[in-house]
């Protein structure tokens, strides 16, 4: 037995689940809050608004599992909403979030909630979603998928898209992006970004 008064102190943390499009990063988000949920935490989902590829007010993958969720306009949305007795804070898409999501993260983490983040680490030119990568920096916990190379078949982190749209953020699914290998993708030619 051990007096140290922090071995019972409640202790929250940031996971990052990331990669490229159609590497099952929402699916992983989905099983860890169904393990939460089984273990009766409650838990609070979150997804942006601008990702409408399946409806709303819920958080669904590409093979459609789903779960429900609060869609937000930006991250100052989502502190008001925090329940008390919230244990688990889950965010979709949080590359479609603005910079304020990392220090809602943050003061989430630091209330003592476990924060589960899944998003895309780069963009369809192979450059690193500013958000994303500040949470990776915070994270106590980081998984990267890979998706499947839908040229060769071998394991893919870059996100191609087939479209001819230059801005940035784009929703769509297999009619606008597709995953590749470092071999098969080929970054695209185009003037700075347009948001």
């Amino acid at each position: 037995m051990t007096n140290n008064p922090l071995m019972y102190h409640k202790q929250g943390w940031i996971e990052v689940i990331c990669g490229c499009m159609f590497s099952g990063k929402t699916e992983e988000l989905i099983r860890r809050v169904r393990t939460a949920l089984i273990a009766k935490q409650k838990v609070q989902l979150f997804n942006s608004k601008i990702d409408t590829r399946y409806g709303i007010d819920s958080i669904i993958s590409h093979n459609q599992n789903k779960v429900a969720a609060t869609c937000v306009k930006n991250s100052a949305e989502i502190l008001p909403l925090i329940q008390k007795d919230t244990q688990v804070v889950a965010i979709d898409e949080v590359n479609f979030f603005d910079k304020g999501i990392v220090e809602v993260c943050d003061k989430l983490a630091n209330m003592g909630k476990r924060v589960i983040v899944a998003g895309l680490d780069t963009d369809y030119r192979a450059e690193p979603f500013e958000v994303t990568a500040a949470l990776l920096a915070k994270a106590e916990y980081v998984t990267k998928n890979l998706a499947v190379c839908t040229k060769c078949g071998n394991p893919a982190s870059f996100t191609q898209r087939t479209s001819k749209d230059t801005k940035r953020i784009v929703v769509g699914t297999t009619d606008s992006y597709q995953a590749r290998c470092r071999r098969c993708y080929k970054k695209p030619k185009v003037k700075p970004l347009s948001k």
